[in-house]
């Protein structure tokens, strides 16, 4: 009697349903709220390429050679990226002098080199925020 109980409860019938809608009319109403945050980082670094070597004065002479240093090659590494840019030699540079130093004229000059290189690093860092709300509403009817 047990074995038949036993497989009386693994024989399963199909169950059958028919469900049919009563509805005349509905609608039907969603909202998507959507929040978006850009994150930017912008860096600029401007970099110098060449150089300038200028003088200027009153009552003064050089030594007769070139007006200027010779340009020679300058090597430097920013934020691990090497670079190459044209400078000064200032080992060749002219002497400049009084033009009569033991006179007790009036002079004045003034040398000023700028060499290559980084000149200025601009970062500007921001946080952009969007929002948007979508609601969609469906009606429908039979």
């Amino acid at each position: 009697m047990r074995k038949l109980l036993l497989l009386f409860l693994l024989y399963v019938l199909p169950a059958n349903a028919n469900i049919v809608p009563n509805f005349v009319q509905g609608n039907m109403q969603s909202t998507t709220n959507t929040v978006t945050t850009l994150s930017e980082s912008i860096t600029s670094k401007d970099y110098k390429t060449g150089y300038e070597y200028t003088v200027t004065g009153t009552g003064i002479s050089h030594d007769g050679g070139s007006m200027s240093p010779d340009a020679t090659q300058v090597t430097g590494t920013v934020g691990g990226q090497s670079y190459t840019w044209t400078g000064a030699d200032m080992t060749t540079k002219p002497n400049w002098t009084q033009t009569n130093p033991t006179s007790g004229n009036s002079f004045q000059f003034t040398e000023t080199y700028h060499g290559p290189g980084l000149q200025n690093i601009t970062t500007i860092q921001r946080d952009i925020t969007t929002e948007s709300v979508t609601t969609t509403t469906s009606v429908f009817s039979q």
